[in-house]
């Protein structure tokens, strides 16, 4: 396969379903190897094989980020099998319970900032060394709408994923000068698992749909092609951003 990234190895975590599918599954058809992870094993099962069938290179790594044995394993992996790390989707991510900040529990609290907020920041631990050694790389993490806005009942998960932006660019900054660009894809609502479990249970997706502009929600092949596109040589002079990806929500 050829393409933007033929020759180059691509990690992407959260990969099992949604927007981390849509990634892994964009890279490989861009020629890049794809390194597969997630903490549940879909990704091995059905992402991995949509590659290959596509005539595309993949593997698969069970890892929950959460874990720093995990993600460092997961690196190694990464490395010892394709040899280098050129671009990293730190993708993995969840919603956790939905509760105003007076009622949600410090479990919750714990679960979602771990695996948001402090899986992304292991990912790039362990993936900017690397990079160093050879002499750069490109690392998207993915944030949210809520990263950038408030939203009622989703203290956890709001603050998860401001912090991603912050890491982001604080990263961004210290490694300015190293080749490594940093960025952040800020996505709206889309139509992942996570969303259309939301529609399942009651919300209304024309509700949903109304509070983008172009009145639609995403679809996360939408937002692959961003995290494409802040990897790609075409975003030289990008780092530091947190992209919103959002049908306009962040411009009203």
């Amino acid at each position: 396969m050829t393409g933007r990234f033929a020759g180059k190895v691509a990690l992407v975590t959260g990969a099992s379903s949604g927007i981390g599918r849509a990634s892994a599954i964009a890279f490989a058809r861009e020629g890049a190897k794809v390194v597969v992870s997630d903490i549940v094993d879909e990704s091995k099962d059905e992402t991995v094989p949509a590659i290959k069938a596509a005539g595309g290179e993949a593997i698969y790594v069970q890892a929950d980020v959460s874990k720093a044995t995990d993600v460092e394993r997961l690196i190694n992996v990464a490395v010892r099998t394709f040899g280098r790390l050129d671009c990293a989707h730190n993708n993995a991510g969840i919603f956790g319970n939905f509760a105003p900040t007076a009622d949600c529990t410090e479990e919750n609290w714990d679960r979602v900032v771990n695996t948001n907020l402090k899986g992304c920041w292991l990912c790039m631990k362990y993936e900017i060394p690397q990079m160093l050694k050879q002499g750069g790389g490109a690392i998207v993490n993915t944030s949210s709408f809520a990263g950038l806005y408030g939203s009622p009942a989703a203290p956890a998960y709001c603050a998860s994923k401001g912090g991603i932006v912050q890491v982001t660019r604080t990263a961004a900054l210290e490694y300015a000068t190293a080749g490594i660009r940093i960025n952040a894809v800020c996505p709206g609502s889309i139509r992942t698992p996570l969303v259309e479990s939301l529609i399942a249970a009651g919300y209304p997706e024309t509700q949903m749909a109304a509070n983008h502009p172009v009145n639609r929600i995403g679809e996360p092949h939408e937002i692959a092609e961003a995290v494409l596109w802040l990897c790609s040589d075409a975003a030289s002079f990008v780092t530091g951003v947190p992209m919103p990806v959002d049908g306009g929500w962040s411009a009203m």
